[in-house]
C-alpha cells in the first residue's frame, strides 16, 4: 500500500534534514532507521521523490551526463 501525499512530503522532509546536518539515524512515526552511507540516504531521498512523483501523476526529473574525450 502506497503512502499518502503529506507523510511521504514528512519523510521526505525529515531525510533531507538529518542528510544535510550529517545525521545518520532517522525518526519517523515512532520508528527509527540507520543508514550506513550518505549514498544509502541519497537512494532513499531520491526513492521517495520518485514515489511522491507516481502520487502526483508527474514524470521524476531526469538527469544526464554525457562525458567525451579524444581517447588520447
Amino acid at each position: 500500500m502506497m503512502a499518502d501525499f503529506a507523510t511521504l512530503r514528512a519523510q521526505l522532509d525529515t531525510l533531507k534534514r538529518a542528510y544535510r546536518s550529517g545525521v545518520r539515524t532517522v525518526e519517523f512515526d515512532g520508528r527509527a532507521t540507520t543508514y550506513v552511507s550518505g549514498e544509502e540516504m541519497r537512494a532513499a531521498i531520491s526513492s521517495l521523490r520518485e514515489e511522491i512523483s507516481q502520487i502526483m501523476g508527474t514524470a521524476a526529473p531526469t538527469v544526464a551526463v554525457v562525458r567525451s574525450s579524444k581517447g588520447y
